[in-house]
């Protein structure tokens, strides 16, 4: 014979059906049940107002909570969410803020608490913890951090994003431009090829529309550089004859331009997730998200969470009609660059491609011989110091016709 099973809520119905048919007091009943009158009296009342269905337990939760977000606020959320779905919640909640700045003082909820409205709504994936303990730096590594300036145009950043692949198949090589101090986006546009003239082209554009920095930040990569002497380039060249300084990080060392890898990032998840059908379509996508980045999307790494655009201003140094030429001081031996090569007693000695045109300076590398000064002249004519405009390429040999290795500098005279 199977046991027989009592559930709580079939016990409350006996008890108040009990107490219905008058079969005894309520005392004699709640004595007979193991319950005290006051509940006895709840769950009759219960039942007279609910019926059965009133015998089972209620939530105990609160019908309201002082701190309860309004409604019409997760609704602006989550049509904020809707229209740009790799937001996070501090920026959809300083972008709300912006929005709502005239609607006079408004109770924001907190971060994750939007974050619990995302994910009520199914719009967050839980992502994967990574670990993070396979590495660590030794002890007493010091991480220099590069200060960025204290205003827009000292630095800008440029880099071709990583090339990838649109729906036709046809290779995308999109070539970016951020200003270091604001994020400001100041250019990405598509490239046929990473060459040194469709990079001037654009970097043209750029120094006219918004003026020179003092300085642009790349790697070393074509056309930013080269092996040559000092890594210069074509591009680098044509930077130093702007008053621009080239400054390039370590190889294999993208964390220095730390900021832009980062926007190249946004970039990827919100414009080539998955790549658009063709280049003049991903073009497109670029032009309209561009604005978007500068001008309505919070950024985390600004102060305030303030956008690019409302700390960014064009630079007072405006693009020059033409190029002045490299002036040198007196006592320097000019040659004209030709071919890579510059001319040398009738010969031909190659200094760099990326100097094509170019007018460099030579000075002897030890001063000519005083009275109080013996030095042979053999030593005063060889060795000269090889200069374009503020800098030292290196030393030119002039019995080997060449320039020298860092390496065999190191025991010349003086």
């Amino acid at each position: 014979m199977p046991w027989k099973e009592n559930l709580v809520r079939d016990e409350r119905l006996r008890f108040v059906l009990a107490c219905l048919e008058q079969e005894n007091s309520m005392a004699g009943l709640c004595r007979r049940f193991g319950i005290s009158r006051p509940v006895g009296y709840k769950w009759l009342a219960r039942y007279k107002e609910y019926g059965p269905a009133g015998m089972t337990e209620l939530s105990r939760a609160p019908g309201a909570h002082p701190n309860q977000v309004e409604e019409w606020i997760e609704r602006r959320v989550l049509a904020l969410r809707a229209d740009h779905p790799t937001w996070g919640p501090r920026k959809l909640l300083a972008s709300l803020r912006r929005q709502c700045a005239g609607e006079g003082e408004i109770d924001w909820p907190a971060a994750s608490t939007v974050g619990q409205m995302l994910k009520r709504a199914g719009l967050i994936v839980p992502r994967r913890r990574r670990d993070r303990s396979r590495w660590a730096p030794p002890p007493g590594l010091a991480v220099e951090v590069s200060q960025e300036g204290d205003g827009p145009n000292r630095r800008w950043c440029a880099d071709f994003k990583g090339w990838f692949r649109t729906g036709d198949g046809t290779r995308c090589d999109p070539l970016t431009m951020t200003d270091a101090y604001s994020r400001f986006l100041l250019r990405c546009r598509i490239v046929h090829r990473p060459s040194y003239l469709e990079a001037r082209g654009l970097f043209e554009a750029a120094f006219r529309e918004y003026g020179l920095p003092a300085a642009i930040r790349t790697d070393n990569g074509s056309p930013f550089a080269t092996i040559g002497p000092l890594g210069l380039s074509r591009l680098s060249v044509w930077w130093l004859r702007l008053g621009i300084v080239h400054e390039r990080i370590d190889p294999g060392c993208p964390e220095q331009n730390g900021s832009h890898e980062r926007m190249h990032g946004t970039l990827k998840k919100e414009t080539a997730s998955p790549p658009a059908a063709t280049l003049r379509a991903q073009q497109t996508r670029f032009d309209r998200w561009v604005p978007q980045y500068n001008r309505e999307r919070p950024h985390e790494g600004l102060p305030g969470m303030a956008t690019p655009a409302s700390l960014y201003a064009s630079s007072p140094r405006p693009y020059p009609q033409q190029l002045a030429e490299v002036q040198y001081p007196a006592g320097y031996h000019r040659r004209r660059v030709d071919t890579g090569k510059f001319t040398w007693h009738d010969r031909k000695v190659f200094v760099s491609h990326a100097l094509e045109g170019q007018t460099i300076g030579l000075t002897p590398l030890l001063p000519r011989a005083t009275t109080e000064q013996e030095t042979t002249r053999d030593s005063e004519d060889r060795y000269w110091r090889v200069h374009f405009a503020s800098l030292e390429l290196g030393i030119f040999d002039a019995k080997r016709r060449r320039l020298l290795r860092p390496r065999e500098q190191r025991h010349l005279p003086g």
